[in-house]
């Protein structure tokens, strides 16, 4: 049974246009030779010795160059001598399971052929103790007895659910990433209020306890291009993290249209933002109550597709008001459930209306506007919150464009 009425099926949609939003450019050009001189920084190549065991933490964020980076400082660190490997650090993520962390490395080229090392996942915690609030702090045992020196590499951006001083990074790799399941759970019982103070008391009570000798910061520009790759002492790891926050703010991407009839996105991935989408480009969230960069008013939004390096976890659709069967086709329930359910919010798994196709699901986010002129529509297209230079806008907007030295016309959309 048709979803929508004749007339509204066969209403034409407005035709589209390619917009390029224009950001700052600044990146590293040598990325390897970056990293060699981080990790021979006096105060870093002296912890590391001939012999030490070195547990390299690596996560499941969709890290551009994070292959690269990460075999530059597995070959630093055995032209030391020490002896590294790759243990997953993900929390949840991969379903929370030592078989679905592998797969997430995987697919980011981590593996034991490309590295050169051995490439583990772990689900063995061990529980350290309780932060002022009560709240349970777990850590995985092979890092606590079975290892010399811990290396946490992770991009430093800001956080999807919460607002503080420090966010998403190498502290959060710590707390939660190799608090496995367990330990992501326990964190996430903490209010996103203090969800900051949280992860600062964890991060003091892993840093005294565990053998963490210094994390690798990496931070990216708006066009997902390596913009920082910085190695951190263990005893600056807190301070120096929420000075890169301040800078990753700066180089976040925008959506630069202020008011939007409906979103059209193409896909969302765990490889695109822990939320699936960023909720800090869009201003929609079920968690995160303040949003510190400009976002825009959004009506409707629809959801074409999940990224193949999510594995299905479309985590994050429940905030999209359609979504494709294709999508719908793809969803692995286990892992977004299991993703769902350490963080807390249950809304963000809840599966939208399920239309056929994009031209279907577009009609029914026109369809179910309030007092809108379905003549004068305001849509606008995006890949993911992750790539945003390009972009396609509907011709009702092209005033909005012309008005803004940021975005420039390129022209009707492909094959149009």
């Amino acid at each position: 049974m048709p979803i929508l009425l004749r007339e509204d099926a066969e209403r034409p949609l407005p035709r589209m246009y390619r917009v390029r939003q224009k950001f700052k450019r600044d990146h590293l050009e040598d990325i390897e030779d970056t990293v060699r001189r981080e990790l021979q920084k006096e105060e870093i190549r002296s912890r590391i010795r001939p012999g030490m065991k070195i547990a390299v933490a690596v996560g499941s964020r969709g890290i551009r160059n994070l292959s690269v980076i990460v075999k530059c400082v597995i070959e630093e660190m055995k032209a030391a001598g020490a002896e590294p490997f790759i243990i997953g650090a993900m929390g949840s993520h991969g379903g929370g399971t030592v078989e679905g962390q592998l797969e997430v490395l995987h697919t980011y080229g981590i593996t034991e052929e490309a590295m050169g090392v051995p490439v583990t996942a772990e689900n063995d915690v061990e529980y350290l103790g309780k932060t002022s609030r009560g709240i349970g702090v777990y850590f995985d045992k092979c890092c606590l007895h079975d290892v010399d020196l811990i290396v946490p590499v992770n991009r430093v951006k800001l956080h999807t659910d919460f607002v503080d001083t420090i966010q998403s990074g190498m502290c959060k790799m710590l707390v939660i990433g190799l608090g496995h399941h367990k330990g992501c759970s326990s964190i996430h019982t903490a209010d996103f209020s203090f969800f900051g103070d949280t992860l600062r008391e964890a991060t003091r009570l892993i840093l005294s306890r565990a053998p963490v000798g210094f994390g690798v910061a990496i931070m990216e520009n708006a066009y997902d291009q390596t913009s920082l790759v910085e190695a951190v002492p263990a005893e600056t790891m807190l301070k120096r993290e929420e000075e890169l926050v301040m800078k990753a703010r700066e180089n976040m991407p925008l959506l630069m249209i202020p008011d939007i009839d409906v979103l059209v996105v193409e896909q969302i991935g765990k490889d695109i933002s822990g939320n699936g989408y960023d909720p800090n480009i869009l201003g929609k969230s079920f968690l995160l109550k303040e949003f510190v960069l400009p976002v825009p008013q959004i009506r409707r939004m629809v959801l074409l597709d999940v990224s193949p390096a999510s594995h299905g976890n479309a985590c994050g659709m429940g905030i999209f008001d359609v979504i494709t069967r294709k999508v719908f086709s793809q969803l692995n329930l286990e892992q977004i459930y299991a993703n769902d359910v350490a963080l807390g919010c249950l809304e963000d798994c809840k599966i939208p209306l399920v239309a056929e196709d994009e031209q279907e699901a577009v009609r029914v986010a026109v369809k179910v506007l309030k007092g809108n002129d379905p003549e004068k529509l305001k849509i606008v297209r995006i890949r993911d919150t992750l790539h945003l230079e390009e972009i396609q806008v509907s011709e009702d907007l092209l005033d909005v464009v012309r008005a803004d030295a940021r975005l420039e016309l390129i022209g009707p959309e492909k094959g149009a």
